[in-house]
């Protein structure tokens, strides 16, 4: 369908000017001033973040870790200790996880649920008081 008005092109690209075609239209107007990313002008482009990969353990805090050992009736922490805590978490996780994945697996499903972790958990000789199995479902 050809449009109504066909005189200087307010886009010049390679047609010549009399009518753009579709592939001398712009993608939008923000490209040609130069306005992308938020409007930010020419070549002012945000700041790109290179993300830093590192072991999902570090997300266990020293603020975390103290207030467990308080639980414990730790009084004092070494510095050293944190580390040491939080590979003994990351292995003990990954036993409990792994068998976790297995017991889904097994039975055919994707989901883990707390069943699957209460039953690993007793099978690696934790017995988990206070979860109640017999729970109604809604």
């Amino acid at each position: 369908m050809a449009r109504p008005f066909a005189g200087v092109s307010k886009f010049p690209g390679p047609s010549g000017g009399s009518q753009p075609g579709p592939s001398s239209i712009p993608a939008s107007r923000a490209s040609l001033k130069g306005l992308g990313l938020g409007g930010k002008g020419l070549g002012k482009t945000g700041k790109r973040h290179k993300k830093v990969l590192r072991d999902a353990v570090h997300g266990v805090t020293k603020g975390d870790i103290r207030r467990l050992a308080r639980r414990g009736g730790v009084k004092r922490i070494s510095a050293m200790v944190y580390d040491e805590i939080r590979v003994a978490l990351k292995k003990r996780l990954d036993r409990i996880l792994f068998q976790a994945i297995a017991v889904v697996e097994s039975s055919g499903r994707m989901t883990v649920t707390a069943r699957d972790v209460v039953f690993v958990l007793n099978r690696l000789g934790t017995t988990l008081y206070g979860y109640d199995d017999q729970q109604p479902r809604r």
